[in-house]
C-alpha cells in the first residue's frame, strides 16, 4: 500500500469511528434530555433524573475517550473478565428489549478492553433487537477457551442475515437493520482487531452468530 493510500484508508477509518460518535452521542443525549424534562416536573423527586443525567454525561465522554483512542491507535488491552463486558453492554438497553442466555466458561479472561470490547458486544446485541422489532429475540452469549485463544460467539433467533449482503456485513454502510447505518458491524472489526482478534459472521441454521476471537488470559 503506497503513502497516499494508506492516508485515505486511515482519514477513512477515523471517518467512520466520527460518525459511530455522532450516532452513539444522539442516543445518549436523548437520554439526558428526557432526564432533564422529567426532572423540571413539578412534585418531581429529581434524584433519579439527576442521577441517570450524570451517569449519562460520563458514558458520552467515554464513548468519545474510547473511540478515539481506537482512531489514533492507542487501545490499550490488558486481562479482562468476560463477564464484565457483557454486563458493560447490555447498560442502557431498554428493559425486555431481549431475552439474554449467557454460557461461559468460569473465570473466563481475555486481553481486551472494557469500553471498546462492551461496545462490539452493544453493537451485536442492538443489532439483534432491531431487526426482530417488535419482538424480543432470545440472544444467547456463548465464551470458551480454544487453547490460547478465547472465543465469544453471540447468537440471535431472528431472521438472520440476507444472503446478498453477509460477505459484506462488515463492510462500511452495509446494513441488516431497517434504516441502519451501516457503521456498527464495520466498528465492530476495527474494534475486535485493534485488540489482537477478530470477528467473522458464522453460517448457522436459525438466526445470526457472529464469533468473536481474542487471546486469551489465563
Amino acid at each position: 500500500m503506497s503513502e497516499d493510500e494508506a492516508t485515505r484508508a486511515r482519514l477513512a477509518a477515523i471517518g467512520e469511528i466520527a460518525a459511530e460518535i455522532a450516532h452513539e452521542l444522539r442516543n445518549v443525549l436523548q437520554v439526558i434530555a428526557a432526564s432533564s424534562y422529567l426532572a423540571r416536573q413539578p412534585n418531581t423527586d429529581t434524584t433519579p433524573h439527576l442521577e441517570k443525567i450524570d451517569r449519562n454525561a460520563r458514558l458520552a465522554q467515554s464513548i468519545v475517550d474510547d473511540l478515539m483512542a481506537l482512531a489514533r491507535g492507542e487501545v490499550h488491552t490488558e486481562p479482562l473478565y468476560v463477564g464484565e463486558a457483557l454486563v458493560a453492554a447490555r447498560e442502557g438497553m431498554p428493559l425486555g428489549a431481549a431475552h439474554f442466555e449467557d454460557e461461559l466458561e468460569p473465570a473466563l479472561r481475555a486481553f481486551a478492553h472494557l469500553g471498546l470490547m462492551s461496545r462490539l458486544l452493544h453493537v451485536l446485541y442492538e443489532n439483534s433487537v432491531a431487526v426482530a422489532a417488535p419482538a424480543a429475540p432470545k440472544i444467547v452469549t456463548r465464551g470458551y477457551r480454544a487453547g490460547e485463544r478465547v472465543v465469544l460467539e453471540v447468537q440471535d433467533d431472528g431472521p438472520g442475515v440476507p444472503p446478498e449482503i453477509a460477505t459484506r456485513i462488515f463492510d462500511p454502510l452495509v446494513s441488516r437493520r431497517p434504516g441502519g447505518s451501516g457503521l456498527g458491524l464495520a466498528l465492530a472489526k476495527r474494534i475486535a482487531a485493534a485488540s489482537g482478534g477478530s470477528i467473522a459472521l458464522v453460517p448457522s441454521e436459525r438466526g445470526a452468530l457472529f464469533r468473536v476471537d481474542l487471546r486469551g488470559s489465563g
